[in-house]
């Protein structure tokens, strides 16, 4: 029974032994780049007619006779690849090379149509040669060979002329060849080097005892490249192309590679059930698909007999309506003809009028011919003014079907959506996620979009998590789905701070789901979104500074006083600040906001300061250029302040499409964030540097430490943070110089409140959630 079942394994598995080109049992395979193998004379055949020059191939058997005369029955008795395969490969390939002349240069790099991948590999300038044979494979098909078919049949010696050929009893390695008695003894007389050849059962098949590099003769490959995947001689290992390469003893590797592979066959044989489950369920599938394609063809007979119903029943209705029309016309025409033929000599008409002029009574006369008059005066201008009553063509009767013709040749089976295209202009991350996207213009529509998305481990500054933690971080959040979202958008909340979530959609309809979008990512606050507005309790400069309705945008407008001011200054220009500062104060916590300037503006600073210190500047405002207080550092150079203690304001200063990043505190802290964030590539200068103005700024006070943070609010990227005061209430402030615009970044919650209510999910968690 073992014997039976070790022939059935070796029987089922001839599906692996065969060639892809001539789908016979390969024979001196070789193994391509691809790592697929094919025969060797299959290769050079199908090079030879891809037009490339003929490769040069090792002569077999490499024995004392292989003449032309005495080659081995084995060559003579293989198979050629059929021609109508080969010429399927060539149509499948790349173009031909025809061979080149001398003085052009290298040769072009050959390419291989491989069947397996379904596109051409490239085989390098020498082909063929490059390629080493597939030894294992060989001794593989070897014990097939005599395993399930020739395990009864006696190899026959290649040197006897037939036809009393004997069977072999010895084969020789080096030679490689098979040999009885008679033919050993001859060819291998006593004495002689050839006496020391290796003897081994006799075979049809002899190969090479070890691989050997194809570019150095003789040498052994006793190295595995790593990066390259490829194996390589101690000669190849010193090339420089292998440099700062993995390379590995082939022991070591063949170590490695043997255990993966046995533990991946060890594990498909374990799941035995799950396999045949598979197998049951792809079967069914098989059946469902007869069974469906046969609805369906139902379905498609029974929607061609629709429209054909619906052209008949149309076509009647247009024949009855051209036949109501022609009978009308044929009416009218027939009764012009009647009128005409009675204006003929000897008409009624003209007879009537003739005896009526045989009257003689003038009284009698008039009375009686004055209707007589009227209708020949009626005839005489008809007959001046002659047209057809009814016009005899029937142009506007012509259909035209080339717009139904051009549905009718569209006439397809729907097709599932395709893949969304992500709006990232509108996407964002606040206090809520808003996703934004839509259909391509060529797409059929959906009835509704899946939106999928899951959250990436991140490390403090905003960076992505790697190695296998990241993996496992990703594998533990896995993707979440928000079914049948009707609209182009949706909201997600209470998602976990300081993180990065990946998203895609697709969409569907009665054809099923289609392709998912291209995956974005979104990296949501740092802290909790602080919601407030701009308060005009403190006053404003009414000439100066205006405050939209919803108190979210504030615009700076220079006035008269600063232009009289301007005016009395013949040395210099005096400038005054306008100050807005936020309705809320903030007496602990982490909380984070966002705005945006309009590069436009002349001056707009951004930042954080104590309550009271603000209400002092705005009822007593400095002069921008006094010495004593620069609203950026946030330090009050006066006397009675330490040069230890955190400034009241902190401020970052935007104008002319430009952000100024001063000079920190903290110079160390504030170099690693701006090349984290990729703004520099080394220290900052001590007076501060520009760069271009970020489309949002996002601010982020943690009170209890006293630093602020500031961010490019799009990206997330940190860009400067500073040390201030936090010994009272801190509210946001604004200040304005000349002419400038701001507006608070809206929030998610409150820009959805007037619309059609979104479907929404919520990821529960346990950390801080944004609200």
């Amino acid at each position: 029974a073992t014997r039976y079942q070790v022939k059935s394994n070796m029987k089922s598995m001839e599906q692996e032994l065969q060639c892809p080109v001539c789908k016979d049992i390969v024979k001196q395979p070789i193994v391509l780049p691809c790592l697929h193998s094919v025969c060797l004379m299959c290769a050079s055949e199908v090079l030879v007619q891809s037009g490339y020059p003929q490769p040069e191939l090792p002569p077999e058997p490499n024995s004392p006779a292989s003449t032309p005369n005495m080659r081995s029955p084995r060559q003579m008795r293989r198979p050629m690849p059929k021609s109508d395969r080969v010429d399927r490969l060539l149509r499948s390939g790349s173009g031909t090379y025809p061979g080149r002349r001398r003085k052009e240069g290298p040769p072009p790099l050959m390419h291989f149509p491989c069947v397996p991948c379904g596109r051409d590999v490239e085989l390098g300038e020498r082909g063929l040669a490059e390629c080493m044979r597939n030894l294992t494979l060989e001794r593989i098909v070897e014990r097939y060979r005599h395993t399930v078919s020739l395990g009864s049949v006696a190899v026959i010696c290649q040197f006897c002329k037939p036809p009393q050929a004997l069977e072999a009893t010895k084969g020789c390695a080096d030679c490689r060849a098979s040999f009885c008695n008679e033919c050993f003894k001859l060819y291998h007389p006593w004495g002689t080097p050839r006496a020391q050849h290796e003897h081994v059962q006799p075979t049809l098949n002899f190969r090479p005892k070890v691989l050997t590099c194809p570019e150095h003769d003789q040498e052994k490959l006793q190295f595995y490249c790593k990066s390259c995947q490829m194996l390589l001689c101690a000669l190849c290992k010193l090339r420089r192309v292998h440099t700062g390469h993995k390379i590995a003893p082939v022991t070591q590797a063949y170590q490695t590679l043997k255990d993966k592979i046995t533990k991946e066959m060890n594990y498909i044989l374990s799941n035995q059930d799950m396999v045949l489950t598979q197998i049951t369920q792809l079967e069914n599938a098989i059946t469902q698909t007869e069974v469906n394609s046969v609805s369906a063809k139902e379905q498609l007979s029974h929607c061609v007999k629709e429209i054909m119903a619906l052209l008949t029943e149309r076509q009647a209705m247009l024949a009855q309506a051209l036949e109501g029309s022609r009978q009308k016309r044929a009416e009218a025409l027939s009764d012009q003809v009647a009128e005409k033929r009675s204006l003929l000599e000897h008409a009624s008409l003209m007879a009537f009028t003739q005896e009526l002029l045989k009257e003689n009574d003038p009284s009698s006369f008039v009375h009686a011919a004055r209707m007589t008059h009227k209708r020949l005066a009626q005839s005489i201008e008809s007959m001046q003014r002659f047209s057809l009553s009814a016009d005899p063509s029937f142009r506007h009767f012509q259909l035209d079907v080339s717009r139904e013709l051009k549905l009718l040749m569209d006439l397809n089976f729907i097709q599932a959506p395709l893949a969304p295209v992500i709006d990232t202009q509108r996407t964002l991350a606040y206090d809520q996620l808003f996703l934004c996207w839509r259909l391509p213009q060529d797409s059929t529509p959906a009835w509704h979009f899946s939106v999928e998305f899951r959250r990436r481990g991140v490390v403090p500054g905003g960076g992505a998590r790697g190695g296998l933690r990241g993996g496992l971080a990703a594998a533990r959040w896995g993707w979440q789905r928000l079914e049948e979202v009707t609209g182009t958008c949706t909201v997600i909340d209470r998602l976990e701070m300081d993180s990065v979530y990946v998203l895609r959609v697709r969409g569907c309809n009665k054809a099923g789901f289609g392709e998912y979008s291209e995956e974005v990512y979104l990296h949501t606050p740092p802290a909790p979104v602080l919601n407030f507005y701009l308060d005009s309790r403190w006053g404003l400069h009414a000439d100066r500074l205006v405050v939209s309705k919803e108190q979210r945008c504030a615009r700076s407008v220079p006035g008269l006083s600063l232009l009289q001011a301007a005016d009395r200054a013949l040395t210099s220009c005096h400038l005054t600040t306008d100050l807005l500062v936020g309705d809320v104060a903030i007496t602990q916590g982490r909380h984070y906001w966002a705005c945006s300037v309009e590069p436009g503006s002349y001056l707009v600073k951004v930042g954080v300061g104590l309550e009271s210190k603000l209400q002092e500047w705005f009822h007593l405002p400095l002069d921008m250029a006094s010495p004593r207080y620069d609203p950026d550092s946030g330090h009050d150079s006066g006397a009675e302040d330490s040069s230890d203690s955190p400034p009241p304001f902190l401020f970052l200063t935007m104008g002319m499409g430009k952000i100024y990043l001063p000079p920190s505190a903290n110079s160390h802290h504030a170099n690693s964030n701006c090349r984290e964030s990729g703004f520099t590539n080394g220290p900052s200068p001590p007076t501060g540097v520009t760069y271009p103005l970020p489309p949002r700024l996002g601010v982020c006070l943690d009170f209890e430490k006293g630093r602020v943070t500031f961010y490019d609010a799009h990206s997330l990227r940190p860009l400067w943070e500073g040390p201030v005061d936090c010994s009272a209430p801190v509210c946001p402030a604004f200040c304005f110089i000349g002419g400038g615009a701001l507006q608070l970044q809206e929030i998610v919650a409150n820009r959805n409140a007037n619309q059609t209510p979104v479907r929404r999910v919520t990821i529960q968690s346990r950390v801080t959630k944004l609200n």
